[in-house]
């Protein structure tokens, strides 16, 4: 488990679209929209996690066949979630001191889950993790991969919950000019992203 929790922060530590979201959601919306954000990556983890742990060999064909209709979709949706952050009011100082609603961090908790399920491409690294650890081995039992599974999950909700703690200790020291520069260039990089994915599905 503790091998699978080093593999699991390799993993997430990558800036890519969802840690760029997270930073933006925890600077705007505060800490807890943040933690909510980042427990949805690492459930999504901890699903594709098990899918290759167990050997749910059909689940993963199933995937490997429709990479590339989920690496469209997954591309617009980005595409369209950075123009909406670009073009998103900048909130005052109590709008971001405002305690989020259940509804809000369960919004925030979906959504994530959904982009970060989008990309099947997790698979690949998750079947690179478990053979270096040796449990897709038929000498290793159904709990080593479950371990394993959940290690990665666990390294995975670290980094995105210690990514949210330390910008939420820098989010009061911010300017409202210089929130409205992070949904800008924030919904650029999203934007960026998700032009990456549709070129590179054709």
């Amino acid at each position: 488990m503790l091998r699978g929790a080093g593999f699991g922060l390799a993993i997430a530590a990558p800036v890519g679209p969802i840690a760029v979201l997270l930073i933006r959601r925890t600077l705007l919306r505060g800490r807890a929209v943040g933690y909510a954000s980042g427990l949805g990556a690492a459930t999504a983890d901890l699903g594709y996690g098990l899918v290759v742990a167990l050997g749910l060999s059909a689940v993963t064909d199933a995937l490997d066949a429709a990479a590339r209709g989920l690496q469209v979709f997954g591309g617009v949706v980005l595409v369209l979630l950075g123009w909406r952050t670009a073009r998103a009011p900048t909130p005052d100082v109590t709008d971001i001191a405002a305690e989020p609603t259940r509804r809000g961090l369960l919004a925030a908790y979906s959504s994530t889950l959904l982009l970060t399920l989008t990309n099947p491409a997790t698979v690949v690294a998750f079947l690179a993790v478990f053979a270096s650890v040796g449990v897709l081995t038929t000498s290793s039992s159904s709990s080593d991969a479950i371990s394993v599974a959940a290690g990665v999950a666990a390294g995975s909700a670290l980094w995105q919950l210690g990514l949210c703690t330390v910008v939420s200790l820098l989010r009061h020291r911010l300017s409202p000019t210089t929130l409205h520069r992070v949904n800008i260039g924030s919904g650029a990089v999203i934007a960026a992203f998700g032009v990456a994915a549709l070129v590179a599905a054709t």
